[in-house]
């Protein structure tokens, strides 16, 4: 799940910044990568950014309100 949630915030963020250039500059990032706004790797992204959203606001609810980005890692004591 820890690995799910980064994904996504990575792609949320993609989608941030594309909807600031596109805002500011008029620029839109993505479709300048594929080459059009309607292109099958711009819609195969769109949908990724889309998922990803909806994923972390459902990511909470399914864990009662924990959105972890880190694993649980346990330190072992060395006896000496």
């Amino acid at each position: 799940m820890v690995i799910a949630n980064l994904i996504s915030y990575i792609l949320v963020l993609l989608g941030a910044v594309n909807w600031g250039l596109f805002g500011i500059f008029n620029f839109n990032l993505v479709s300048a990568i594929f080459m059009g706004p309607r292109a099958v790797g711009s819609i195969i992204i769109y949908s990724l950014i889309t998922l990803a959203a909806i994923w972390l606001i459902i990511s909470p609810i399914i864990t009662n309100g924990a959105l972890k980005l880190r694993g649980n890692r346990t330190v072992k004591e060395t006896q000496s």
